[in-house]
């Protein structure tokens, strides 16, 4: 099994990375391979809605996004991880997500999906919140831990003093594991749920 672990924050081994890195120890303890991939630290265009996409089977920008849409496709689970800005997640990062899941072509469903947040104080929450939508339009369970999914840190490498939010990424890890393992057992004995062809509806007619 595989987990992708994305670090949106432009600091490469900061606190977003702690949380991160925290999980990753849990999944190989798990025997489930992890692999942090950092993006916060590049250059991503948001998407420009141009529907060509849905031609090539991805992004017309070719970048980052291109080169991980692979990885996502072959992982079971996936954590989104990002600091705060103004009670957001990095705007890089959501341009990145925003492209990667739009442009991606290949089902999610059942994919296990994590989100978790780092801050000096506030935001965590909404942030938290901003993270778990794109889980939760994909069909991917979103694996919950012991409080909400957050870590807190102002100087890089702070986050390793936070006892309770390094507690809660190993618990958050462990039940993604449980989750994983769990969904892998029932798609072998049930397969996908069923699904049923797209209805689109508009509020304007």
């Amino acid at each position: 099994m595989k987990v992708l672990l994305i670090n949106g924050s432009p600091r490469k081994e900061g606190n977003t990375f702690i949380a991160l890195n925290e999980m990753k120890h849990v999944f190989e303890q798990e025997g489930i391979e992890a692999e942090i991939v950092q993006v916060g630290n590049q250059v991503i265009r948001g998407c420009a809605a141009c529907g060509g996409c849905s031609k090539l089977g991805k992004c017309v920008f070719d970048d980052c996004v291109n080169e991980i849409a692979p990885k996502f496709a072959e992982c079971d689970g996936l954590v989104i991880g990002s600091p705060v800005y103004y009670a957001s997640a990095n705007g890089t990062l959501i341009s990145f997500l925003d492209r990667l899941f739009y442009s991606t072509p290949f089902d999610k469903t059942m994919k296990v999906g994590a989100s978790v947040v780092a801050a000096r104080r506030g935001g965590l929450s909404s942030t938290f919140d901003e993270l778990n939508k794109y889980f939760t339009i994909s069909g991917m369970p979103v694996a919950s831990g012991q409080y909400w999914n957050s870590i807190h840190g102002r100087l890089p490498g702070e986050a390793a003093g936070d006892a309770e939010g390094l507690q809660s990424m190993r618990t958050l890890a462990r039940n993604m594991s449980f989750l994983m393992k769990s969904i892998a057992l029932g798609k072998e004995k049930y397969g996908l749920p069923e699904k049923e062809a797209k209805q689109a509806t508009n509020f304007i007619r």
